[in-house]
């Protein structure tokens, strides 16, 4: 019999924000999905995909919820495209720190920020069987996926990475069907 070692199962503090700018969007903002819920499934994606940046298997990642003129401003800043878009992506691990190691022996590491608008996700909705929280959990592992190191520079790795979005809304039981994205 082989022996498997004991692979601990990664910790997340996760943090969700929903921008004051979504006030005026009681319709859709009503439909998002709660915190435990997004900290289940974030902890069941990051369990699926485990990381092992963290020493001590702890991350901490926020989410936070826009309107399109919030992401616009950021997408301009940051990536100096001046228009809105679905999801943003801020990893918090991008440059070299010193004493990084030692500091992440006893906190958990972090990952970064998840931004994501709304109004954008409600617009890309395909069809009525597809719902909100659907489009938001779609696009949420897709930020997650790019926190982690996952990119899309060509076809390829934009079908892998598409791929990997799928498998991880079946885990939490939200199918999205390939085709509609």
């Amino acid at each position: 019999m082989t022996l498997v070692p004991n692979i601990p199962v990664p910790k997340l503090d996760l943090w969700v924000d929903v921008d004051d700018s979504l006030a005026g969007m009681a319709d859709a903002t009503s439909h998002l999905p709660d915190h435990p819920t997004w900290q289940l499934w974030f902890g069941t994606w990051l369990q699926e995909l485990a990381p092992t940046a963290s020493p001590i298997s702890s991350y901490e990642l926020s989410l936070r919820f826009v309107d399109d003129d919030a992401i616009r401003q950021l997408n301009a800043a940051y990536r100096h495209q001046d228009k809105s878009t679905d999801v943003l992506a801020f990893a918090a691990q991008e440059a070299h720190m010193p004493g990084a190691q030692a500091i992440y022996q006893e906190i958990p590491l972090p990952l970064g920020d998840v931004i994501i608008s709304v109004e954008t996700a409600q617009r890309q909705r395909h069809d009525d069987d597809f719902s909100l929280t659907q489009e938001l959990a779609w696009l949420a592992a897709h930020g997650f996926l790019h926190l982690l190191g996952w990119d899309h520079p060509d076809e390829t790795s934009l079908k892998a990475m598409l791929d990997k979005q799928s498998h991880l809304l079946g885990q939490v039981n939200l199918i999205v069907r390939q085709d509609e994205h």
